[in-house]
């Protein structure tokens, strides 16, 4: 069962230094953009990451220090793909809880605002592992009956991404296939930052970690407004203190 698209989505994969989207840093980036007429536009990159790139990871993914040395740095090519995602929903594999949250940390260092109020996040790997608890590689050969080549590259694996979603949706015809109900499922639009430091819950933002964990986050700040300071000086993701402060700013407004 195809999915039905009311506007473009676009799958990302990143190649990255570590697994931390505070700390680390992307050195490769691979877009698959697929519009609601079935069409198909790729953009794929290698970057500088401005930091060595650890043996590890380099085990992983295969790039090197020395094959990204001559490559753009990302606030050089970050405007190229904040206006190439424009408009789109966004997909991928561990995308909410990885490649978006550090693309969404790369922009705000550039510092580029990236609007995601109305966007929906897409990610394979959670109806994966709700349903068969996979691997990618795995999840590629079980839904499409093919063997992953070039596994850790960033467009093989973003292509891999989107023929799995197909061929969810296809085994899966409960799930639906429009974008709204594909997030639905997955309990993905409960999203406040991109950490899950805080959660939606009765349609309020609630501490999801903590002494607070729970409560309401308007209601530490007004009875605990040093909580605040304590969190922006902490070592917090720039999107979690980017929520939290629109938080306090919506707060404050509603007390004056």
């Amino acid at each position: 069962m195809p999915l039905q698209l009311t506007r473009s989505i676009a799958f990302i994969d990143l190649e990255t230094t570590g697994t931390n989207f505070g700390t680390d840093r992307i050195v490769e980036i691979a877009i698959i953009k697929i519009h609601p007429d079935g069409t198909k536009q790729v953009k794929q990159k290698l970057i500088n990451p401005e930091m060595p790139i650890p043996a590890g990871a380099t085990d992983i993914h295969g790039i090197t220090d020395d094959m990204v040395k001559e490559a753009p740095v990302f606030r050089q090519v970050a405007n190229e793909i904040k206006q190439f995602i424009e408009n789109c929903d966004l997909g991928g594999y561990n995308s909410n809880r990885f490649d978006i949250p550090l693309l969404m940390e790369e922009f705000l260092r550039v510092p580029l605002d990236i609007e995601m109020k109305g966007r929906r996040m897409v990610d394979a790997q959670k109806i994966f592992h709700m349903m068969e608890q996979r691997t990618l590689s795995a999840a590629y050969k079980f839904y499409c009956n093919k063997t992953l080549e070039d596994a850790h590259s960033a467009e093989a694996d973003a292509t891999a991404t989107w023929e799995i979603l197909e061929a969810q949706l296809e085994r899966y015809p409960q799930i639906g296939n429009t974008v709204d109900a594909v997030v639905k499922f997955t309990g993905e639009d409960s999203i406040v930052d991109f950490a899950r430091r805080f959660i939606m819950e009765n349609g309020r933002e609630v501490f999801n970690f903590g002494k607070h964990k729970g409560r309401p986050v308007e209601e530490v700040l007004k009875t605990e407004p040093q909580y605040y300071d304590w969190m922006m000086k902490g070592d917090f993701p720039l999107h979690t203190k980017q929520k939290l402060t629109e938080i306090l700013k919506r707060t404050l407004l509603k007390k004056n």
